[in-house]
């Protein structure tokens, strides 16, 4: 199933999105993981729009996709990202909203549901829950490697000879395992061509330094213990989280929470041969809860 979606511009130009469905129909917004874009609801916004009637709005967060870099001395703090969503919602006129997530885009996801309660109706979370976090013995040893990391000048953006080199360099450097089709929508959308004919990548190099300050786990597990819309959970058997001790934890800290686990990866939600089963989850349990 394919739809094209509909580019939108936001927060005065700073963000960039792709929206799915029809303007006035209920809207969900899209949340995408580090290094992700946009693209990484092609597959599965379809479905849901065509099976449950809604508008899905995905967002490129600032410094990813098309949208603005970040100011030049500023940092890509995890809860920085909250306010592009808010942003987006004050844009597209939404007092609440279901907030579909992946990965790192379901850590600011649960950022926001539980500071502000008010703004979430539901959370779906496609492989992520809660934020990467640091012990606090190892906050001075975060601090640093982040400091030195931020003053080093920034290494020049990569350029390859064609698509299909930008995202096989994706397939090979990615922090977890995907394949060429699965990583096709992504890189397209994040890459441009230069003067010379060569793809550069449109995503802000800065992104890949450390952190200069994580959340440590108890604050996480705070954070999730305050989330009040009901979270369902979809996990790949070969995603991120599984039965690790610090995922056990976290799920059992999330007071509504429903998981289910699929056959795929941690991009599940965008794997043509999974998708579709991610699909079924998502409407079955809404159309349970309506």
């Amino acid at each position: 199933m394919s739809a094209a979606p509909q580019s939108l511009s936001l927060a005065d130009g700073r963000l960039a999105a792709l929206s799915w469905g029809q303007r006035d129909a209920p809207t969900w917004l899209a949340l995408h993981g580090w290094l992700d874009n946009a693209a990484s609801f092609t597959r599965l916004a379809p479905h849901l729009v065509s099976t449950l009637g809604i508008r899905i709005v995905a967002i490129d967060f600032r410094g990813h996709g098309h949208s603005v870099h970040a100011p030049a001395g500023s940092d890509y703090a995890l809860w920085d990202y909250t306010h592009d969503v808010l942003d987006t919602m004050d844009d597209l006129g939404l007092e609440q909203t279901t907030l579909l997530a992946h990965s790192m885009g379901a850590a600011v996801a649960c950022l926001i549901a539980a500071a502000l309660p008010e703004k979430v109706a539901q959370l779906v979370l496609l492989d992520g829950l809660g934020a990467l976090n640091t012990p606090p013995e190892e906050t001075v040893n975060q601090l640093r490697k982040g400091v030195i990391a931020h003053r080093r000048s920034s290494s020049r953006t990569p350029r390859y000879p064609d698509l299909e080199s930008a995202v096989a360099a994706r397939v090979a450097g990615g922090v977890t395992p995907l394949d060429s089709i699965t990583a096709m929508p992504l890189v397209e959308r994040n890459t441009q061509i230069t003067a010379d004919g060569k793809v550069q990548m449109r995503t802000d190099s800065r992104l890949l330094k450390p952190s200069l300050v994580r959340f440590t786990p108890q604050q996480v597990l705070a954070v999730l213990s305050e989330i009040r819309a009901p979270v369902l959970l979809i996990e790949g058997e070969r995603g991120i989280l599984g039965e690790r001790a610090w995922a056990v934890q976290a799920r059992q800290a999330v007071p509504t929470l429903a998981r289910h686990v699929l056959s795929g990866g941690h991009h599940l939600h965008l794997e043509p041969q999974a998708v579709e089963r991610v699909a079924d989850v998502i409407s079955r349990e809404h159309c349970l809860a309506s």
